[in-house]
């Protein structure tokens, strides 16, 4: 008899029962200890364990937990909503507005339909294409799917999506025209002028992009210049600019939103992930004033919905994250605590097998190759960023390993995104586990 009826990720794997989280920590049902430094995928921001959310998420459900959004708005989301806009771009504070889901893959299924309608409601309805680029992802429903560019996890489903376009990806270290920054003069960037020129520009809608590629590339930073030239671009051509937060957004990159550290404004900006540090499961798409006139100057209704959106008691956990974030100014913390986690890394750049430590602020990757002269990737079958997960989850450290940063299938790395309240002795624990497993995977 199966020791779970839960439809697991992997049906031939036993997965520990998580008891409870302590800060950086989670302790498993038998007293064992992990020292989380993905942050569960990047989720957790302010810690395990903080009560203060828990209180504040039964306060509400003791007034009201559910309330649907076809009749009632609620108090704490609409606050949540106008924190929100406060932290994103100028172009969001006056007439924008947010539109809450359960988590990341809702906020791209409704950003893409929420392009579509703005270029209906103002006259374009020949316009559909969500364009994005290659060794990209947006979430895990069909249409977050269509926009997503990684070949292996599309490859299941491939009928089933239609193929809107994708460009190159924003690599340097594996740059797609085999050329080096800044002679290259950003031809990734300009991989989106020619292929609206090439696709017909009336049909383009949206470009989508991660402003720090997370899972996908392990931390990938674009160079400087990149970010502006897409924006430029979508403007020049009336594209919608979408700037998938999921992963970077909430302060995980350093600021509230990854796209300030380049000062552009994207028309939409989706968020999921840290906005509850996963203690209730919340997303969200801020539209920018622009995107909201041309519904309510239109329409009016926004032709879209979800049972659960703009959950009372998912958006007071919102809430009490955000504050939490404030009291302990935590945002502040970020960069200095990702200065000590690179430290604890950089010895492990002189290992054979370690071609890359990157990133920003507590969101960052460290890549393994098998020729470090030539950036060769070990083969798929290998696994070896699994098998260093696994060696480093037996020294008691969780990271997040994957596999096909370089072209698809092959290219593994680890993704580190713990909470912001990492302490530098944490730091170093991260670091010596890490090396450990490096000498148990590669023992020659």
């Amino acid at each position: 008899m199966p020791t779970t009826v839960l439809f697991s990720r992997n049906l031939k794997k036993m997965f520990p029962l998580a008891a409870r989280g302590e800060g950086c920590w989670i302790v498993d049902e038998n007293g064992r200890r992990f020292l989380d430094a993905a942050g569960q995928a990047a989720v957790v921001s302010i810690g395990h364990g903080v009560a203060e959310i828990g209180h504040a998420m039964a306060e509400q459900s003791a007034q009201i937990a559910f309330a649907h959004t076809s009749q009632f708005h609620s108090e704490p989301a609409e606050k949540l909503a106008a924190r929100l806009l406060a932290l994103a771009p100028a172009n969001f504070r006056n007439g924008g507005r947010v539109y809450f889901t359960c988590g990341g893959s809702e906020a791209t299924e409704t950003a893409i339909k929420m392009v579509r309608q703005y270029h209906v409601e103002t006259g374009q309805a020949e316009r559909y294409r969500v364009i994005s680029r290659r060794q990209s992802y947006h979430g895990s429903t069909l249409g977050a799917m269509t926009v997503s560019g990684n070949v292996a996890r599309r490859a299941p489903y491939a009928p089933l999506i239609p193929e809107w376009g994708h460009i190159a990806p924003c690599f340097c270290r594996h740059c797609p025209f085999n050329k080096t920054f800044p002679q290259c003069e950003l031809a990734c960037a300009d991989d989106l002028e020619t292929f609206v020129g090439e696709h017909r520009t009336e049909t383009a809608a949206a470009f989508i992009f991660e402003p720090v590629v997370g899972a996908t590339l392990g931390a990938a930073t674009p160079p400087e210049g990149y970010v502006a030239r897409i924006a430029e671009i979508c403007r020049k051509h009336g594209i919608l600019l979408i700037a998938d937060e999921v992963m970077t957004g909430m302060g995980r990159t350093g600021k509230a939103f990854a796209v300030q550290h380049w000062g552009i404004e994207p028309d939409i900006i989706l968020v999921g992930k840290g906005v509850a540090s996963g203690y209730a499961p919340l997303g969200g798409v801020l539209a920018s004033a622009r995107v909201v006139g041309a519904i309510e100057g239109g329409s009016g209704a926004f032709m879209h919905g979800f049972t659960y959106q703009a959950h009372p008691v998912c958006t007071a956990a919102g809430n009490a994250v955000l504050d939490y974030l404030d009291t302990h100014r935590l945002f502040e913390r970020v960069n200095p605590a990702g200065k000590s986690l690179r430290e604890a890394l950089a010895p492990l750049l002189a290992h054979p097998h370690v071609g890359d430590i990157r990133g920003m602020g507590l969101l960052l990757g460290m890549e393994f190759v098998k020729d470090k002269a030539t950036r060769e990737p070990f083969p798929k079958s290998e696994n070896v960023a699994e098998k260093i997960r696994q060696v480093a989850a037996g020294e008691g450290v969780l990271t997040y390993p994957t596999q096909g940063c370089v072209d698809g299938h092959r290219g593994d790395h680890l993704l580190l995104a713990p909470p912001f309240i990492i302490s530098e002795e944490e730091c170093a624990l991260i670091g010596s586990a890490l090396a450990s497993a490096l000498k148990k995977v590669f023992p020659s």
